[in-house]
C-alpha cells in the first residue's frame, strides 16, 4: 500500500491552486462566451439571410410568370407574348414559352430558345418551383430557381418557365460570411483585452486588502483595510472587512478586560489567604489559626463563589448554558427569593405577584431574581418592591427600591462584567459587579430581556420581560360530535 506524506498538501497549500488565476480564467471564460455568441449569431444571420434572399428570387421569379401570363390574357396572341419575352429579358434570368408538346415557343436568350429549362408542366392557373444546380441545356453552370406557371392561350396550353440565377445571393452569403469570419479574432482580441484589464484593476483592489488584512495580528488589531470608492462589491468587501476587524478588536479589548477584572478579583482573596496561612504557620501555638480561620473561610467561600460565578458568565457568552426546561411556577419562584431576602435583610421587602405559569429553567430563573434582589438590597434605603403581571404575551416582573436610580447613561453598562456604578463601594460590600451580567445572560438564554429604569417617582427599577409559550391549539368541534346528555 502506498502511503501519501499527510504534509505534503498541509504544508504547501499554494499547489493545488490552478496555474490559471481569476485574471485568466475571466478573460479565458469572456473570450470562449463572446466566440460562441459570434458563431451562433453568425449562423442565424446567415440563415435568414440566405432564407430571405432566396424569397426575394422567388418572389421575383414568380412576378415575372404572372406578368407573362396576364400579358397573353389581355393579347390572347402568342407571338405578342413571343415579342414581350424577348423585349424584357435581362442577365441571371431566362424566360420560356413551352407548348403543350414541349417546344420551345420563345426564350428571352437565343440559347434558351432551343430545348425546355424544366420538365414541369403544371395545369393552367397553377404553378410548381424547383431547384437546379445548372442548366446544361444553355450551358450555365450557376444555381438556378425555377418557376413555372401553366396559362390557356387561345385554346392552347402552355407553360411559362421562369429561371433565375441564385449565384449572386451565394455570392453576398460568403462575402458576409468572409466579413464576420474576418472581424471575430479583431473583436475577440478586443474583449480579451477589456476583460483582462478590467479584471486586472479589480483584482489589485482585492490584492491591497488582502496584503493589510495579512499584516493585522493579534498584536495590530487596530488596522483596518483602505475602502476603494468604487460603488461596487469591492468597497463593500472592504466594509465588511473592517467591520470583522472592528468586531475582532471590541471582543479581543473585552477579552483582555475580562481577565484582566478577574485577575484583579482574585487577587485580593488570594492575598489574604496567602498571608494568613503565614501568619498562621508562623505562630508555633495555633493561637493565629484559630482566630483567622473565620477570615479564611470567608475569603475561600468568595473566591469559590467569584469563580463560579465566571464559570457561568463564561457559558452565557458562548451559548454553552445548559437549561433544563420544565413548566415553571414563576410566581413561587419569585416568592421564594422574596422570602429569603426577608430573613435576611433590613429593608422592608413588599411582594405583589400575579400567577404566572412560562417555560424556563427554574433554578436559573432564580438565580436571576436573587442577583436582581440582592441589588436592590445593596441600593435601597429602606423600601423594595417586587411586582409581576402577565401583559401582551409575556411576564413582567419589577424589582423597585427606594435608592437612586441608574443614571441614563450607564443603563446599558450596568449589564456588563465587572461593572460598578459606585467606584467608592468596597467589593465586600458591593460585590463582584458580575450578578447584573449573568442575569442578562440567563434572560437572554429564556430569550428574554432586562433592562435597568426608573418608577414614576424616580426610584431606581429594573424590569425583567420573560414570554409566555403559546397557548395549545384546539382542534375544531363539530356540531355532530357534541355529546347529548342521555333522558
Amino acid at each position: 500500500m502506498q502511503h501519501v506524506p499527510l504534509h505534503s498538501a498541509a504544508a504547501h497549500p499554494g499547489r493545488r491552486r490552478s496555474r490559471w488565476g481569476v485574471r485568466k480564467r475571466s478573460t479565458a471564460a469572456a473570450v470562449a462566451v463572446v466566440a460562441v455568441a459570434l458563431l451562433a449569431g453568425g449562423l442565424v444571420l446567415l440563415a435568414l439571410l440566405e432564407s430571405t434572399l432566396t424569397a426575394s428570387t422567388e418572389s421575383a421569379a414568380r412576378q415575372k410568370t404572372q406578368d407573362v401570363v396576364a400579358q397573353l390574357a389581355v393579347d390572347e396572341d402568342i407571338e405578342d407574348a413571343i415579342e414581350y419575352v424577348i423585349a424584357t429579358g435581362h442577365a441571371g434570368q431566362y424566360v420560356q414559352l413551352i407548348n403543350a408538346a414541349g417546344t420551345v415557343i420563345a426564350g428571352s436568350e437565343p440559347r434558351a430558345s432551343s430545348q425546355p429549362l424544366s420538365g414541369l408542366r403544371p395545369e393552367p392557373g397553377f404553378s410548381l418551383t424547383q431547384r437546379v444546380s445548372s442548366l446544361p441545356n444553355i450551358g450555365n453552370n450557376d444555381d438556378f430557381h425555377v418557376v413555372v406557371t401553366g396559362a390557356r392561350v387561345a385554346r392552347q396550353h402552355v407553360v411559362v418557365v421562369v429561371a433565375s440565377s441564385v449565384q449572386l445571393q451565394a455570392e453576398t452569403i460568403s462575402t458576409v460570411a468572409s466579413l464576420m469570419l474576418g472581424a471575430a479574432p479583431p473583436l475577440l482580441a478586443v474583449v480579451a483585452v477589456s476583460v483582462w484589464l478590467l479584471v486586472g484593476r479589480s483584482l489589485r483592489h482585492v490584492e491591497r486588502i488582502r496584503g493589510q488584512v495579512a499584516r493585522i495580528n493579534a498584536e495590530r488589531l487596530d488596522g483596518r483595510v483602505d475602502v476603494p470608492p468604487t460603488k461596487d462589491e469591492l468597497e463593500a468587501l472592504a466594509l465588511t472587512m473592517n467591520t470583522m476587524l472592528e468586531r475582532l478588536q471590541a471582543s479581543d479589548s473585552e477579552q483582555r478586560r475580562f481577565v484582566s477584572d478577574a485577575s484583579h478579583e482574585l487577587r485580593s482573596p488570594l492575598a489574604t489567604l496567602s498571608a494568613g496561612l503565614e501568619i498562621a504557620a508562623a505562630d508555633p501555638t495555633g493561637t493565629m489559626w484559630f482566630q483567622l480561620k473565620d477570615d479564611l473561610t470567608g475569603e475561600t467561600a468568595r473566591m469559590r463563589y467569584l469563580v463560579e460565578d465566571l464559570l457561568t458568565l463564561a457559558r452565557t457568552n458562548d451559548g454553552g448554558l445548559t437549561r433544563q426546561d420544565a413548566d415553571v411556577d414563576l410566581d413561587d419562584v419569585v416568592g421564594q427569593e422574596v422570602r429569603r431576602l426577608r430573613a435576611v435583610s433590613s429593608h422592608q421587602v413588599s411582594a405583589d405577584l400575579t400567577p404566572v405559569r412560562i417555560k424556563g429553567d427554574a433554578r436559573r430563573l432564580a438565580q436571576v431574581l436573587r442577583n436582581v434582589l440582592d441589588n436592590a438590597d445593596r441600593h435601597a434605603l429602606s423600601l423594595i418592591r417586587v411586582s409581576m403581571h402577565a401583559a401582551d404575551g409575556a411576564a413582567v416582573l419589577t424589582v423597585d427600591d427606594d435608592g437612586a436610580p441608574v443614571p441614563a447613561a450607564d443603563r446599558e453598562r450596568v449589564f456588563e462584567r465587572f461593572v460598578r456604578l459606585d467606584e467608592s463601594r468596597s467589593r465586600e460590600g458591593g460585590g463582584s459587579g458580575l450578578g447584573l451580567a449573568i442575569a442578562a445572560g440567563i434572560m437572554a438564554a429564556h430569550h428574554g430581556s432586562i433592562r435597568a429604569t426608573e418608577t414614576p417617582g424616580g426610584e431606581c427599577r429594573f424590569e425583567m420581560v420573560l414570554p409566555l409559550p403559546a397557548p395549545p391549539a384546539q382542534a375544531p368541534v363539530t356540531r355532530g360530535s357534541v355529546a347529548r346528555p342521555r333522558k
